[in-house]
């Protein structure tokens, strides 16, 4: 098989609908619309649900349970690696965190993630710790401070 000879499919390329072309088409003079109405008109139709005044079903059906989303809280996560940026010794706070670009905002809190391989020892204070974020950074002697 070559390359110009890769052919579509038997019935995957139909020719377009050739509206109002007149005797034999079938689809000559309302092409395919019937007559009048609001389906006839350019733009015409109703919006998806719509049952013609009627309580659509998807408001008459009993709704169920609760949603906690507009209380979940959002954190901006940080991983390990992204900390070397610091000097050995330092306290890292979330302002210095925006200071030095690695988040532009705190949202609900700062989360320190377990990502990558932390080289200096920091004193971190952040709003939440990672099992893992917290044993790299105590492994290297440093401390993780929750605030």
């Amino acid at each position: 098989m070559k390359l110009h000879e890769i052919t579509p499919a038997r019935g995957a390329k139909t020719a377009p609908k050739r509206l109002g072309r007149g005797i034999g088409s079938g689809l000559g003079k309302t092409s395919g619309k019937g007559h009048k109405g609001q389906k006839a008109r350019s733009g015409g139709g109703v919006r998806p649900g719509f049952e013609g005044g009627q309580m659509p079903l998807y408001m008459r059906i009993p709704k169920r349970g609760f949603s906690n989303m507009p209380f979940k809280k959002e954190y901006a996560e940080v991983n390990v690696e992204k900390l070397n940026v610091f000097r050995a010794g330092s306290v890292v706070t979330p302002e210095k965190l925006i200071e030095s670009g690695i988040i532009k905002k705190v949202y609900d809190g700062v989360k320190i993630m377990g990502g990558g391989e932390l080289t200096k020892k920091l004193k971190v204070q952040a709003h939440k710790f990672t099992a893992g974020a917290k044993e790299k950074i105590e492994a290297l002697e440093g401390s993780a401070e929750v605030i």
